[in-house]
């Protein structure tokens, strides 16, 4: 009985880890986001200010083609969070799936054994 107990507690525990993961990368995600946003906001100001839009001209902004760079690595940063988001959740579904099979089955036993002691308990007075 012990040991189904700590098993449980076991469940439990990587269940809510997992969670706190997908929290953490959803989190990031919508950091990263925000930030995205800013760096383009910031390289389409530079752009309009200096009046020059492509970056392989000889007179683009130092400043935009900086921030042009950081934003593409979000960009790129954001879709690796993605895949890890989605295989999180995957972890995260199959460790819900495990903890309600290891609660199903420490309530079967629980019941099990009450259902079985009084029909015990009747045998052995007759």
């Amino acid at each position: 009985m012990r040991s189904r107990e700590t098993l449980l507690r076991l469940h439990r525990f990587r269940t809510e880890e997992k969670r706190r993961q997908v929290a953490d990368i959803e989190f990031m995600i919508q950091d990263f986001t925000r930030k995205f946003d800013d760096l383009d906001a910031q390289v389409k100001f530079e752009e309009s200010r200096t009046g020059v839009s492509d970056p392989a001209h000889f007179n683009y902004s130092l400043t935009a083609k900086s921030a042009r760079a950081r934003r593409d690595n979000l960009m790129r940063s954001i879709g690796e969070l993605k895949d890890q988001s989605n295989e999180a959740q995957l972890l995260l579904a199959h460790e819900e799936q495990e903890l309600r099979r290891a609660e199903m089955l420490a309530e079967k036993e629980a019941t099990g054994f009450g259902g079985a002691a009084p029909l015990q308990a009747a045998a052995s007075m007759r």
